[in-house]
Parts: structure tokens; sequence; C-alpha cells
């Protein structure tokens, strides 16, 4: 059992996988044969070993030197000289082996020849650039495969760690969220307990429902937008506790049930109106809240008064910026966001796609 629990280990690791390629490039070569064109089976699968370990022979000095020291640094001219001076090594290896080797140990003497002239065809070879050509595309052929698997294993790890860095950096925002909302609404109880309301223990069972929420509800990277409502719902309610008549609600809603969307995103628009709207207001204040799906959209939209004597904007907010980014990371340029400050009104909306 442990055995077959190491095979993709064994099977993950670089040698095993180079190894593995130049076999199946092998096999491919052998199967390939044409009998017809060589004097024996064997003598076929002797040149086929030859022309392989002329291709490792380039693929490495390809795969580890010229490509990551000039390529990868845009050093094209140099990787071009690089890159023709190995393949004339590689060719010039390729016929020394074939004519003093592999011609004389397969050459047929006939009445008029009986000995293979070696060092004719070896200079015969030499200067022939058509044949120089092409055997150079035969021998780039299997480090052009091996360059592509590289790269698309480079992407596809690359990937992953943009993914990996995203999502860390996306729990991060949330926990820079998370003790925002928690302040705002112990300061509600907070004032419940100083004035002995019997408000306090419904204030705390709702609390206890947006905990336990946060906690262990909007952990995925999307959650149905009812269960936002509902936390939303809760944030209102000890909102109203806190303000009382200071303060006039409307939240209007229309979703369907099955619709996901960001969890906490809608929140910090809401904490943001009072924190920056209501909470500074001495005279009466508003906030006005609508969530609609609309097509394949949730369209929220928030209006919220502001204190004649405010002297922060709520553009310049912590919670506004990180709630951006968390909208960069998980809608990309899918959403669309409008914050207006005009008329002693501060209005947000925001348009997102279903998920």
């Amino acid at each position: 059992m442990s055995s077959i629990k190491n095979t993709p280990f064994f099977f993950g690791i670089p040698l095993v996988k180079h190894i593995l390629f130049w076999l199946v490039v092998y096999t491919y070569f052998i199967l390939t044969i044409d009998i017809e064109y060589y004097g024996s089976y064997k003598q076929a699968i002797e040149f086929r070993t030859i022309l392989i370990s002329i291709q490792i022979v380039i693929a490495y000095p390809c795969l580890y030197l010229l490509i990551p020291r000039y390529l990868n640094t845009k050093k094209y001219l140099r990787f071009s000289i690089g890159l023709f001076l190995l393949l004339v090594v590689a060719y010039m290896l390729f016929i020394y082996i074939i004519e003093f080797y592999y011609q004389p140990k397969y050459f047929v003497s006939t009445e008029t020849l009986t000995k293979y002239d070696s060092i004719k065809g070896f200079w015969s070879y030499s200067i022939n650039i058509q044949k120089f050509a092409g055997k150079s595309i035969k021998f780039l052929t299997p480090t052009t495969l091996l360059v592509i698997a590289k790269f698309y294993k480079e992407q596809q790890t690359l990937m992953q760690l943009n993914e990996q860095k995203k999502s860390s950096e996306l729990n991060t925002l949330k926990h820079q969220l998370n003790p925002h909302f928690l302040f705002n609404t112990l300061n509600n109880l907070y004032a419940l307990t100083l004035d002995k309301s019997d408000e306090a223990p419904e204030v705390i069972a709702k609390l206890s429902e947006m905990l336990d929420y946060m906690l262990y509800g909007c952990n995925n990277k999307y959650v149905a937008l009812q269960k936002e409502i509902e936390l939303i719902e809760n944030y209102l309610a000890l909102e109203k506790v806190r303000y009382g008549s200071r303060v006039t609600i409307q939240f209007d809603k229309n979703v369907d049930s099955r619709v996901n969307i960001a969890p906490l995103i809608l929140l910090t628009f809401i904490e943001n109106a009072f924190k920056h709207g209501v909470s500074q207001e001495l005279k009466k204040a508003f906030i006005n809240i609508e969530i609609h799906l609309k097509g394949n959209n949730i369209h929220f939209n928030i209006v919220n008064s502001i204190a004649e004597n405010n002297v922060t904007t709520q553009k310049e907010n912590i919670g506004l910026s990180n709630v951006k980014k968390q909208l960069d990371f998980l809608y990309h340029k899918t959403y669309s966001l409008t914050i207006k400050e005009e008329n002693n009104r501060f209005n947000v909306d925001l348009k997102l796609p279903v998920k």
C-alpha cells in the first residue's frame, strides 16, 4: 500500500520525468522506423540512438544555460549566437560519429569500393548547409517540447502563487474589517448596559448571530446574498436601538435566495454610513438602503445624510479603501462602483455580477 501512495511522488521527481520523456521519444522513433530505408533493424535502432543522444546533448544546455541566462533576460543576440554555436558543435559531433563509426560499421563493399571513405564523407557533410538546417530542426524538436512543458509548468505555478497571494491578501482585508465591525457593535451594547436597558438581551442575541456568521458562515469566497441581508438586518436593528429616533432607516430588498455575493462587502458601506453620517449628526439623520436583483446583476444603493459640522470625508475612509481592494480581487473589472458626496448626502451605488 505504501508503495502505491509513493507512486505520484516518484513520478513527480524531475529526473524521473525527464527519463520518462526521453523513453517516450525513443519509443516513438523506434516504432516509426522505416526498415526499407536501413539495411537492418539493428542498424536503424543504432542510428536513432545516435540521433537521440545528440538531441539530449542539445536539450539541457538550452534549458539550463542559454534560455535562463540569455533568452529570459532578453539578450536575444547572445542567445541566437549561443544556440547557433551549440547546433554547429552538435552537428559536427553527429556527422563525426556517423562517418567514422556508423557508416564504416555497416558499409557493404562493392567491386569498385572496398572501404568507406570517412574523411571525404565528413567534410562533404560539414559544408552542406541544407543538411545542417534539416538536422538542426530534428535536433531541436525534443528541446522545443521540453521548453513548452517547462513554460506550462511555470505558468501553472505562477497562477497558483497569484491565487495564494490574492487569498492571503483577501483574508488580511477581511481581518481589517472585522475588528472595526466588532468595535461598533460592542459600543452599542456598552451604551445599553450603561442605561440598564431591557433591550440588552436582544442585542446580545443578535450580536451572537452576527459573530457566528462572521466566524463560521462567511469563510467561503462567495456566500448566499440572503445570509448577508440577514447580517445587515441584525446590524441595522442594533444601530436603531443605539440611535433611536435620531435616525430614520429605510431598507428595501428584492433578491433571489439562490444568488451569491462576496461576504461583508455591503456591510462595510453601511458601517461607513453610520460612522461618518449618523454618529456625527446632532439632529435627524437618515439612511436609505436598496438591494435589488436586476437581470444578472445585484444592484446595491445606499444614501445617508451628512452632518453639517462633519470635518472628515467618507471617501477617505480605510474601510472603503479595503472594500475596493476586495472588489478588485473578487470581481476584477466586472463590477461598477460610484461614490458621490453632494448636497449633504453621501451616495454609494454598486453593481455586482451574480455569482
